[in-house]
């Protein structure tokens, strides 16, 4: 990049960034659920369906991000929200994989639009792990496009829809979980220090394990393991370096939204956002058997079965008073079943209906 190109990406981001900020603060002055996240997402948004020109959000920005949210809600682990996550694994798993069940029949739903392909549909509607089912979607023969689209056409729905139905329905008090440097903890200082190191060892340690979304779930596994030691000291995410990383997460959902991308899924917008629309109201009715079948508020339960949208479920949870470390739990272990299943779902495809129409 030239010296005039570098000095107008500087201007572009510079401009998008006060977008977000300036939305933020109103946002958070209206008392909404995660102000930054959803400023950022807004300001995204608008520079990506405005300007041709795409913006994207560097990568050790999206890294740096997603590592600080890990540790954030690494720090959350609560010994008896685990044993009681243990007392509720069967339920909890049978949602999980009804979850699944719904995402296939999504995905074979959305072969009533010509040209879509069994494989393309499930890949689309999978909920969770939206960047993971996108980068091995070609490989596993989807239309990789496609795929991003509607994959993040369902994080931007979820992501808009959540913190309403979270505030008016479920019952959430935005602020009632606090920030990150509150509860007694040993200051900022501390904060930062636990952070970095939860970074430093989380993310070599869970890539070189190959685990999935390693610069989330690394650091999230070491502040986990820290904190359930001692060892930590009750150290937390600076609420500054918190607010951040959800600004910068929202950023990048909402610039991939650009009007090239919305003109890829044309003539199978009506039917994706039927469909897309549906399998929210499902995973919501997930949520319902999982109130009734554990110990979980209808909060929790909501955010635990939101099908997509990590990190706002993670920000509303944090912001909203749920039990954050529960809502965690069955998001993860969803997103390991989505993952992990995804290449035996597309070899089954494959064989079970035809390929791309031409």
């Amino acid at each position: 990049m030239g010296g005039t190109g570098r000095v107008a990406w500087l201007v572009d981001a510079a401009l998008v960034l006060a977008g977000a900020l300036a939305a933020t603060v109103v946002f958070d002055a209206l008392d909404l659920p995660s102000a930054s996240l959803f400023g950022g997402l807004l300001a995204g948004l608008v520079r990506g369906l405005t300007v041709p020109r795409r913006l994207v959000v560097p990568r050790p920005a999206t890294t740096a991000a997603q590592a600080l949210i890990g540790v954030s809600v690494g720090a959350l682990v609560d010994v008896d929200t685990l044993a009681a996550i243990g007392e509720d694994w069967l339920p909890v798993l049978v949602v999980v994989l009804g979850t699944l069940a719904l995402t296939v029949l999504a995905g074979l739903l959305m072969r009533l639009q010509p040209g879509i392909s069994p494989v393309t549909g499930a890949f689309a509607m999978i909920a969770g792990g939206a960047s993971g089912i996108t980068a091995m979607s070609r490989e596993l023969g989807a239309d990789d496009r496609m795929v991003a689209v509607l994959q993040y056409l369902r994080v931007l729905i979820i992501v808009v829809l959540m913190p309403v139905a979270a505030t008016v329905v479920f019952g959430a008090a935005p602020g009632s979980g606090g920030t990150l440097a509150e509860g007694g903890g040993p200051g900022w200082p501390a904060g930062l220090l636990f952070s970095v190191v939860c970074v430093v060892v989380g993310l070599p340690l869970a890539r070189l394990l190959r685990i999935p979304v390693p610069a989330l779930l690394g650091p999230m596994l070491v502040a986990a393991g820290l904190d359930l030691s001692g060892l930590s000291g009750g150290a937390q995410v600076p609420a500054a370096l918190e607010l951040g990383a959800f600004l910068v997460i929202g950023l990048m959902v909402g610039l991939n939204f650009t009007r090239a991308s919305l003109r890829t899924i044309g003539r199978a917008l009506p039917l994706a956002l039927v469909i897309i629309l549906g399998l929210i109201a499902a995973c919501a009715g997930l949520g319902a058997v999982l109130t009734v079948t554990t110990g979980a508020s209808a909060l929790d339960a909501y955010l635990a079965t939101t099908p997509g949208g990590l990190y706002a479920v993670l920000a509303t949870a944090r912001d909203g008073g749920a039990d954050a470390t529960f809502v965690l739990a069955v998001q993860v272990l969803r997103l390991f079943v989505m993952l992990l299943s995804a290449p035996l779902l597309a070899r089954w495809l494959r064989r079970a209906g035809p390929g791309e129409a031409a």
